[in-house]
């Protein structure tokens, strides 16, 4: 099992990833994408990142507004697996023009 960052590590590492926040024992960032389907490209991309990595974020669909969350459930908070994912998650909007 992973093991749960300290808020210490947590701040350093947000520092890397300026999109995101940090709401209690997970990190969330919202991105907004340039139509419907981008958004889902967006989603199903970062499905298959998530499989990958096996860890998977909780995911919000509004229209062009898609929420992602991140936490280690099993961890019981905050564990380097989830600013992996949320960097590729970052990659991955980037590349479908979603800010």
């Amino acid at each position: 099992m992973a093991e749960t960052l300290d808020d210490t590590a947590v701040a350093e590492r947000l520092r890397g990833l300026p999109a995101w926040d940090r709401d209690g024992d997970a990190i969330r960032r919202r991105v907004k994408a340039p139509s419907f389907m981008a958004g889902i490209d967006v989603v199903a991309e970062v499905a298959r990142a998530a499989e990958d990595a096996d860890h998977h974020p909780d995911i919000d669909i509004r229209w062009r507004t898609l929420t992602f969350t991140l936490t280690t459930h099993s961890a019981g908070g905050l564990t380097g697996k989830d600013f992996d994912l949320a960097a590729r998650i970052d990659e991955i909007a980037a590349r479908h023009g979603a800010q």
